[in-house]
């Protein structure tokens, strides 16, 4: 599982995907998201614009990420 630092409230999911190279774009970043390929703490999530907050799981392509906000 990767960790993925942010010092914001919050970062969008399809931010997220290419924050951390998961993807090569936006535009791929919304086809994966739209087509149900991603999760979110065990859960599809069809909306590229859901905010991700400190502790939430990503799952896509195999690989992990969760959110770390710089307090903890």
């Amino acid at each position: 599982m990767e960790k993925i630092k942010i010092n914001t409230e919050f970062i969008k999911l399809d931010q997220l995907l290419k924050y951390a190279n998961a993807v090569e774009g936006g535009g791929m970043a919304k086809n994966v998201i739209l087509d149900g390929m991603v999760k979110v703490n065990g859960e599809v999530v069809l909306q590229r614009g859901k905010k991700l907050r400190d502790g939430d799981i990503v799952k896509y392509n195999n690989e992990e990420y969760i959110i770390s906000t710089e307090e903890k």
